[in-house]
Order: structure tokens, then sequence, then C-alpha cells
């Protein structure tokens, strides 16, 4: 029988031929959601202080164009090679880390940024990166020799040493991510069960230590479940927050009309730009934010899967693990269910570094779906 004139049917059409091209068309359409939020929760904000309604605005294109140049140039180079130059990296990073402690200047009672001029760069953002990349190649190495995952090793020496330099800013949530995002990643790669049991146990006293270290985290922890308790001080934002989110409504009052950010809600172009998202765009438009970070993370774990390496595998699954954990925080944080711990939503908030590393951390993630691909 001839099967040449067999009509064979068309493929369903799919809005991206792989799971790269996902991830990428993800990231493009949480950055347009996310300039168009940065400049209606900052325009007041900047026209009182800058004289300009544009000033933030302004500023988050130049760090998204950065941010493409970052994403680029991660995303051509193999990914095998960052381990070459690891260790001067890392080296950068934790010197940079001691400069903001020295020379960095001091807002609202912290150090986080260092100036460099015509910008200010915050290293913190970085060695949340630079943990899991090195964790990642320790975990390989042990993996592929058939080594015991262990806690005390000279990579989370690193890892401790960066997230002890990021508390003394003082940010504890930050700190909480570069040492905590690795730790997950020696769970996940099979960390023996009487260990992760130790774990949890100093885990939780350094926790209670650094909480009882700053009295004004007690109080944000006390204030957390009842922060009516206390509206008008260590609960202002949650409440305010929660107010914003609830007058959204279904659909939201419109891009550009929430009133919360007329000086009721601080930090409002910041850590609690998800509040003024959803005050203007509604449960539905939140629900979309949701539906966004959850497609990214089926995608990212399925770059992860059939990365064709270990050190590809664990790297991808640990840069996932960043961007859609710093979002889980956030929500949850806005939402008055975890204190109020300064942990940015990617794409979402106002912050140059953050967001020229998460461009770059998902431009290493597409290159090993690239690289998965080619072999």
């Amino acid at each position: 029988m001839n099967h040449s004139n067999e009509i064979i049917p068309n493929e369903k059409r799919k809005f991206w031929n792989n799971d790269m091209e996902a991830i990428i068309g993800i990231m493009v359409v949480l950055l347009i959601l996310g300039t168009i939020n940065v400049f209606s929760s900052s325009f007041i904000l900047a026209e009182a202080e800058f004289d300009t309604p544009y000033f933030f605005l302004k500023r988050h294109i130049i760090n998204i164009v950065i941010g493409f140049a970052a994403f680029l140039f991660c995303f051509r180079i193999d990914y095998h090679k960052w381990r070459r130059f690891m260790p001067m990296i890392l080296i950068a990073t934790v010197i940079a880390l001691i400069l903001v402690l020295i020379i960095g200047p001091q807002v609202n009672g912290a150090k986080r940024w260092l100036p460099l001029g015509f910008t200010q760069f915050q290293p913190a953002e970085l060695a949340k990166l630079i943990a899991i990349m090195i964790i990642s190649a320790e975990l390989a190495l042990r993996t592929k020799r058939g080594q015991e995952i262990n806690i005390f090793t000279p990579p989370m020496g690193c890892v401790a040493l960066m997230a002890f330099l990021t508390e003394q800013e003082p940010d504890m949530g930050t700190a909480s991510i570069i040492l905590g995002i690795p730790l997950i990643m020696l769970i996940v790669a099979g960390l023996d069960k009487e260990k992760i049991y130790k774990l949890i146990g100093v885990t939780f006293a350094g926790i209670v230590l650094l909480i009882l270290r700053q009295p004004y985290r007690l109080e944000r922890l006390k204030v957390t479940y009842d922060p009516w308790s206390d509206a008008q001080n260590y609960g202002y934002q949650t409440v305010q927050s929660l107010s914003a989110i609830g007058s959204g409504e279904l659909t939201g009052m419109g891009l550009g009309v929430g009133v919360s950010k007329y000086d009721y809600l601080p930090e409002a172009h910041t850590d609690f730009a998800f509040a003024i998202f959803c005050q203007e765009n509604g449960f539905l438009g939140a629900v979309f934010i949701f539906l966004l970070f959850a497609a990214f993370a089926v995608y990212a774990a399925r770059v992860a899967a059939k990365a064709k390496d270990e050190y590809g595998q664990i790297l991808a699954m640990g840069i996932m693990i960043l961007i859609v954990g710093q979002a889980i925080a956030n929500l949850l944080m806005v939402g008055g269910i975890l204190p109020v711990v300064g942990v940015p939503l990617p794409f979402i908030s106002y912050g140059g570094t953050a967001l020229i590393i998460t461009m770059s951390a998902i431009g290493v993630l597409v290159n090993i779906g690239r690289v998965g691909e080619k072999e």
C-alpha cells in the first residue's frame, strides 16, 4: 500500500516550541506587567521627591536593558564554564559584601548598597545566585562520585559567610534566602534524615536568635497574625497591604487609580508592589500572576529534568527555587501570612540589582535547556 499520498494531520499548535521559549515568554510577560506596575505604584512618590513622575520608570527601563544584556550573556555561555570562574566571582562577592558594611550609605538604618557613582549595586542579590551555583557544583560532584551529602563542607561555609555578612547589614530576609535555598537543595539532593532533623533544630534555634538580636523583628512577628492590634506601628504595613488587596475586589480599581500609593502604603513600589497590583487589577490580576509563576516553575522543572548531567539538573532546580521561592515569600508577606521580611516579588517589585540578577539566572536556566537539547 502506498503511504506517500496519505494526509498527515497537522500537529496541534503551541504557543512555543520548547520549554526555553516558554520560560522566555513568561519572563517577557512579567517584565511588561512589572513595568506598568512600577510606574503606577511609584509616580506619586517620584513626583514628590524628584519633581518628575517618570524617575523610577526611567531607572527601571535602564535596568531592563542591562538585564537583557546580562540574560543574553548568560544564555550564550555554556553553564559548565561558570565552574571555572566561580572562585573569582565568589571572592569578589564577599569583598563587595564587606565593602557595603564599610562604605555603603545608610538608608532606614541599614547598609545594603554599594555606591558606584552613577548608580548603586546590592551585592546580597548577587550572593543569592552565587550561593546556588557553588552548592550545585558541590552536590553534582558528590552525586557523581557516590559520596554522602554533607552540610558542613567548604562551599556551605562560603554560603554561610555570605549570609552572615548580609545579616550584618542588617537584612535577615535576604540572608535567609542566601542560606536557606542551598539547604533546601541539600535536602532535595538526598541529605540523610537524621541530618535533616538536626538541621531543622539548628535552623529553628538560629531563627530565634536572629529575631531576638533585633527587637523590631520580635514585634513584627507578634503582630503578624493580628496586625490590627498595632495598626499604627508594627502592623501598619500589613494592615495597609491587606486593605489595598481587599479594595481591588474582582477586577480592580483600574491602572493608576489605586489610592494606597498616596503615602498610605510604605514601600508601595518595592516590597509591597503586589498589593498595589491587586488594588488596580483585582483578584483576576492576582490569579494571573500566580499562574505565571506556577507555569514558570513547571517549565523550569522540565528543563532540570531534561538536563544531561547532575550539575545542570541541580543548578536548574536551584534557580527555579530561587525565583519561585521569592515569589511565594513575597506573596505570603504581602498577604499578611508571613512577617514583613523585605523580600521583593521578582519582576513586579522595583529593584535594579534584583531584576538584573533574576534575568541573569534565567539566562543560565535557558542555557541549561539549550545545551540539554543539543546533546
